[in-house]
């Protein structure tokens, strides 16, 4: 298992992987020919970035058996998504603030996020793990009002294209089995989600495979693929979310009224 991260040191931007000493620093590229240059840093030493970036989000709607149960939504057949904008994109840490114009409800959802490691295009579910790269947390922040304010058009890519509101991080994790995975999501220093992703309703394989015959998916692309049930309303002037899946880490960020 590798643990990949981004970050900006002295003014430039960097990748490797984590160690117990600290950073160990790559040259090439994350998704294509890379070598450790030998040179370690301290993670105090620099500025985390989100580790990839992505040419498209893909958010997913009712995944999880016990969302679509407690929502009394019927399970798809097959995977429903949107695109989120890549100005959402948010650094581990970043602090987060609602619009100005926007006074009504925000909440966080905690998700496990599928980072693409070669371009992928009509894959089967079987073919899927060689294209992914790995794992990594996601906060899927979403406009609730905006979302159901028209009644004739759900605002889905407006509620979720605010920017800043897809922090994603602090890693990319590899070799892991997903279907293991639980996330937990903590608001305020309170649990408030806790749920398997062995319960996804289209798994990860299937995830990629199906939405590869939608649309090309290319290396550092994220797909987040759904939460489950504890999704709650951000209510304090000052929220601290952290999105904790064991295996990848902690993704905190601070979200501002």
């Amino acid at each position: 298992m590798k643990h990949w991260l981004r970050f900006r040191h002295s003014g430039a931007t960097g990748f490797g992987t984590l160690t117990s000493s600290g950073i160990s620093v790559h040259e090439g590229e994350m998704f294509g020919r890379h070598a450790a240059t030998g040179k370690t840093l301290a993670l105090s030493e620099v500025e985390l970035l989100a580790p990839c970036a992505p040419s498209k989000i893909v958010a997913l709607w009712n995944n999880f058996h016990a969302l679509a149960a407690k929502l009394n939504q019927p399970e798809p057949p097959e995977p429903l998504y949107l695109l989120k904008a890549t100005t959402t994109i948010a650094a581990p840490g970043a602090v987060v603030r609602r619009p100005s114009y926007y006074d009504g409800k925000t909440t966080y959802e905690g998700e496990l996020g599928i980072v693409i490691g070669k371009t992928c295009a009509r894959v089967s579910p079987a073919e899927a793990d060689g294209f992914i790269f790995g794992y990594t947390c996601v906060n899927d922040i979403t406009a609730n009002d905006i979302l159901t304010r028209d009644p004739t058009f759900p605002q889905w890519a407006r509620a979720k294209g605010i920017d800043d509101y897809g922090p994603f991080g602090p890693v990319i994790a590899t070799g892991l089995d997903p279907a293991k995975l639980v996330v937990r999501t903590i608001l305020n220093g309170a649990e408030r989600q806790n749920y398997p992703i062995s319960d996804m309703i289209f798994s990860a394989q299937e995830l990629v495979s199906r939405i590869s015959h939608d649309m090309t998916l290319l290396p550092g692309d994220l797909i987040a693929v759904g939460t489950s049930v504890g999704v709650g309303v951000m209510k304090e002037p000052v929220n601290m979310v952290t999105v904790a899946i064991d295996g990848i880490g902690e993704l905190t960020n601070e979200f501002r009224l």
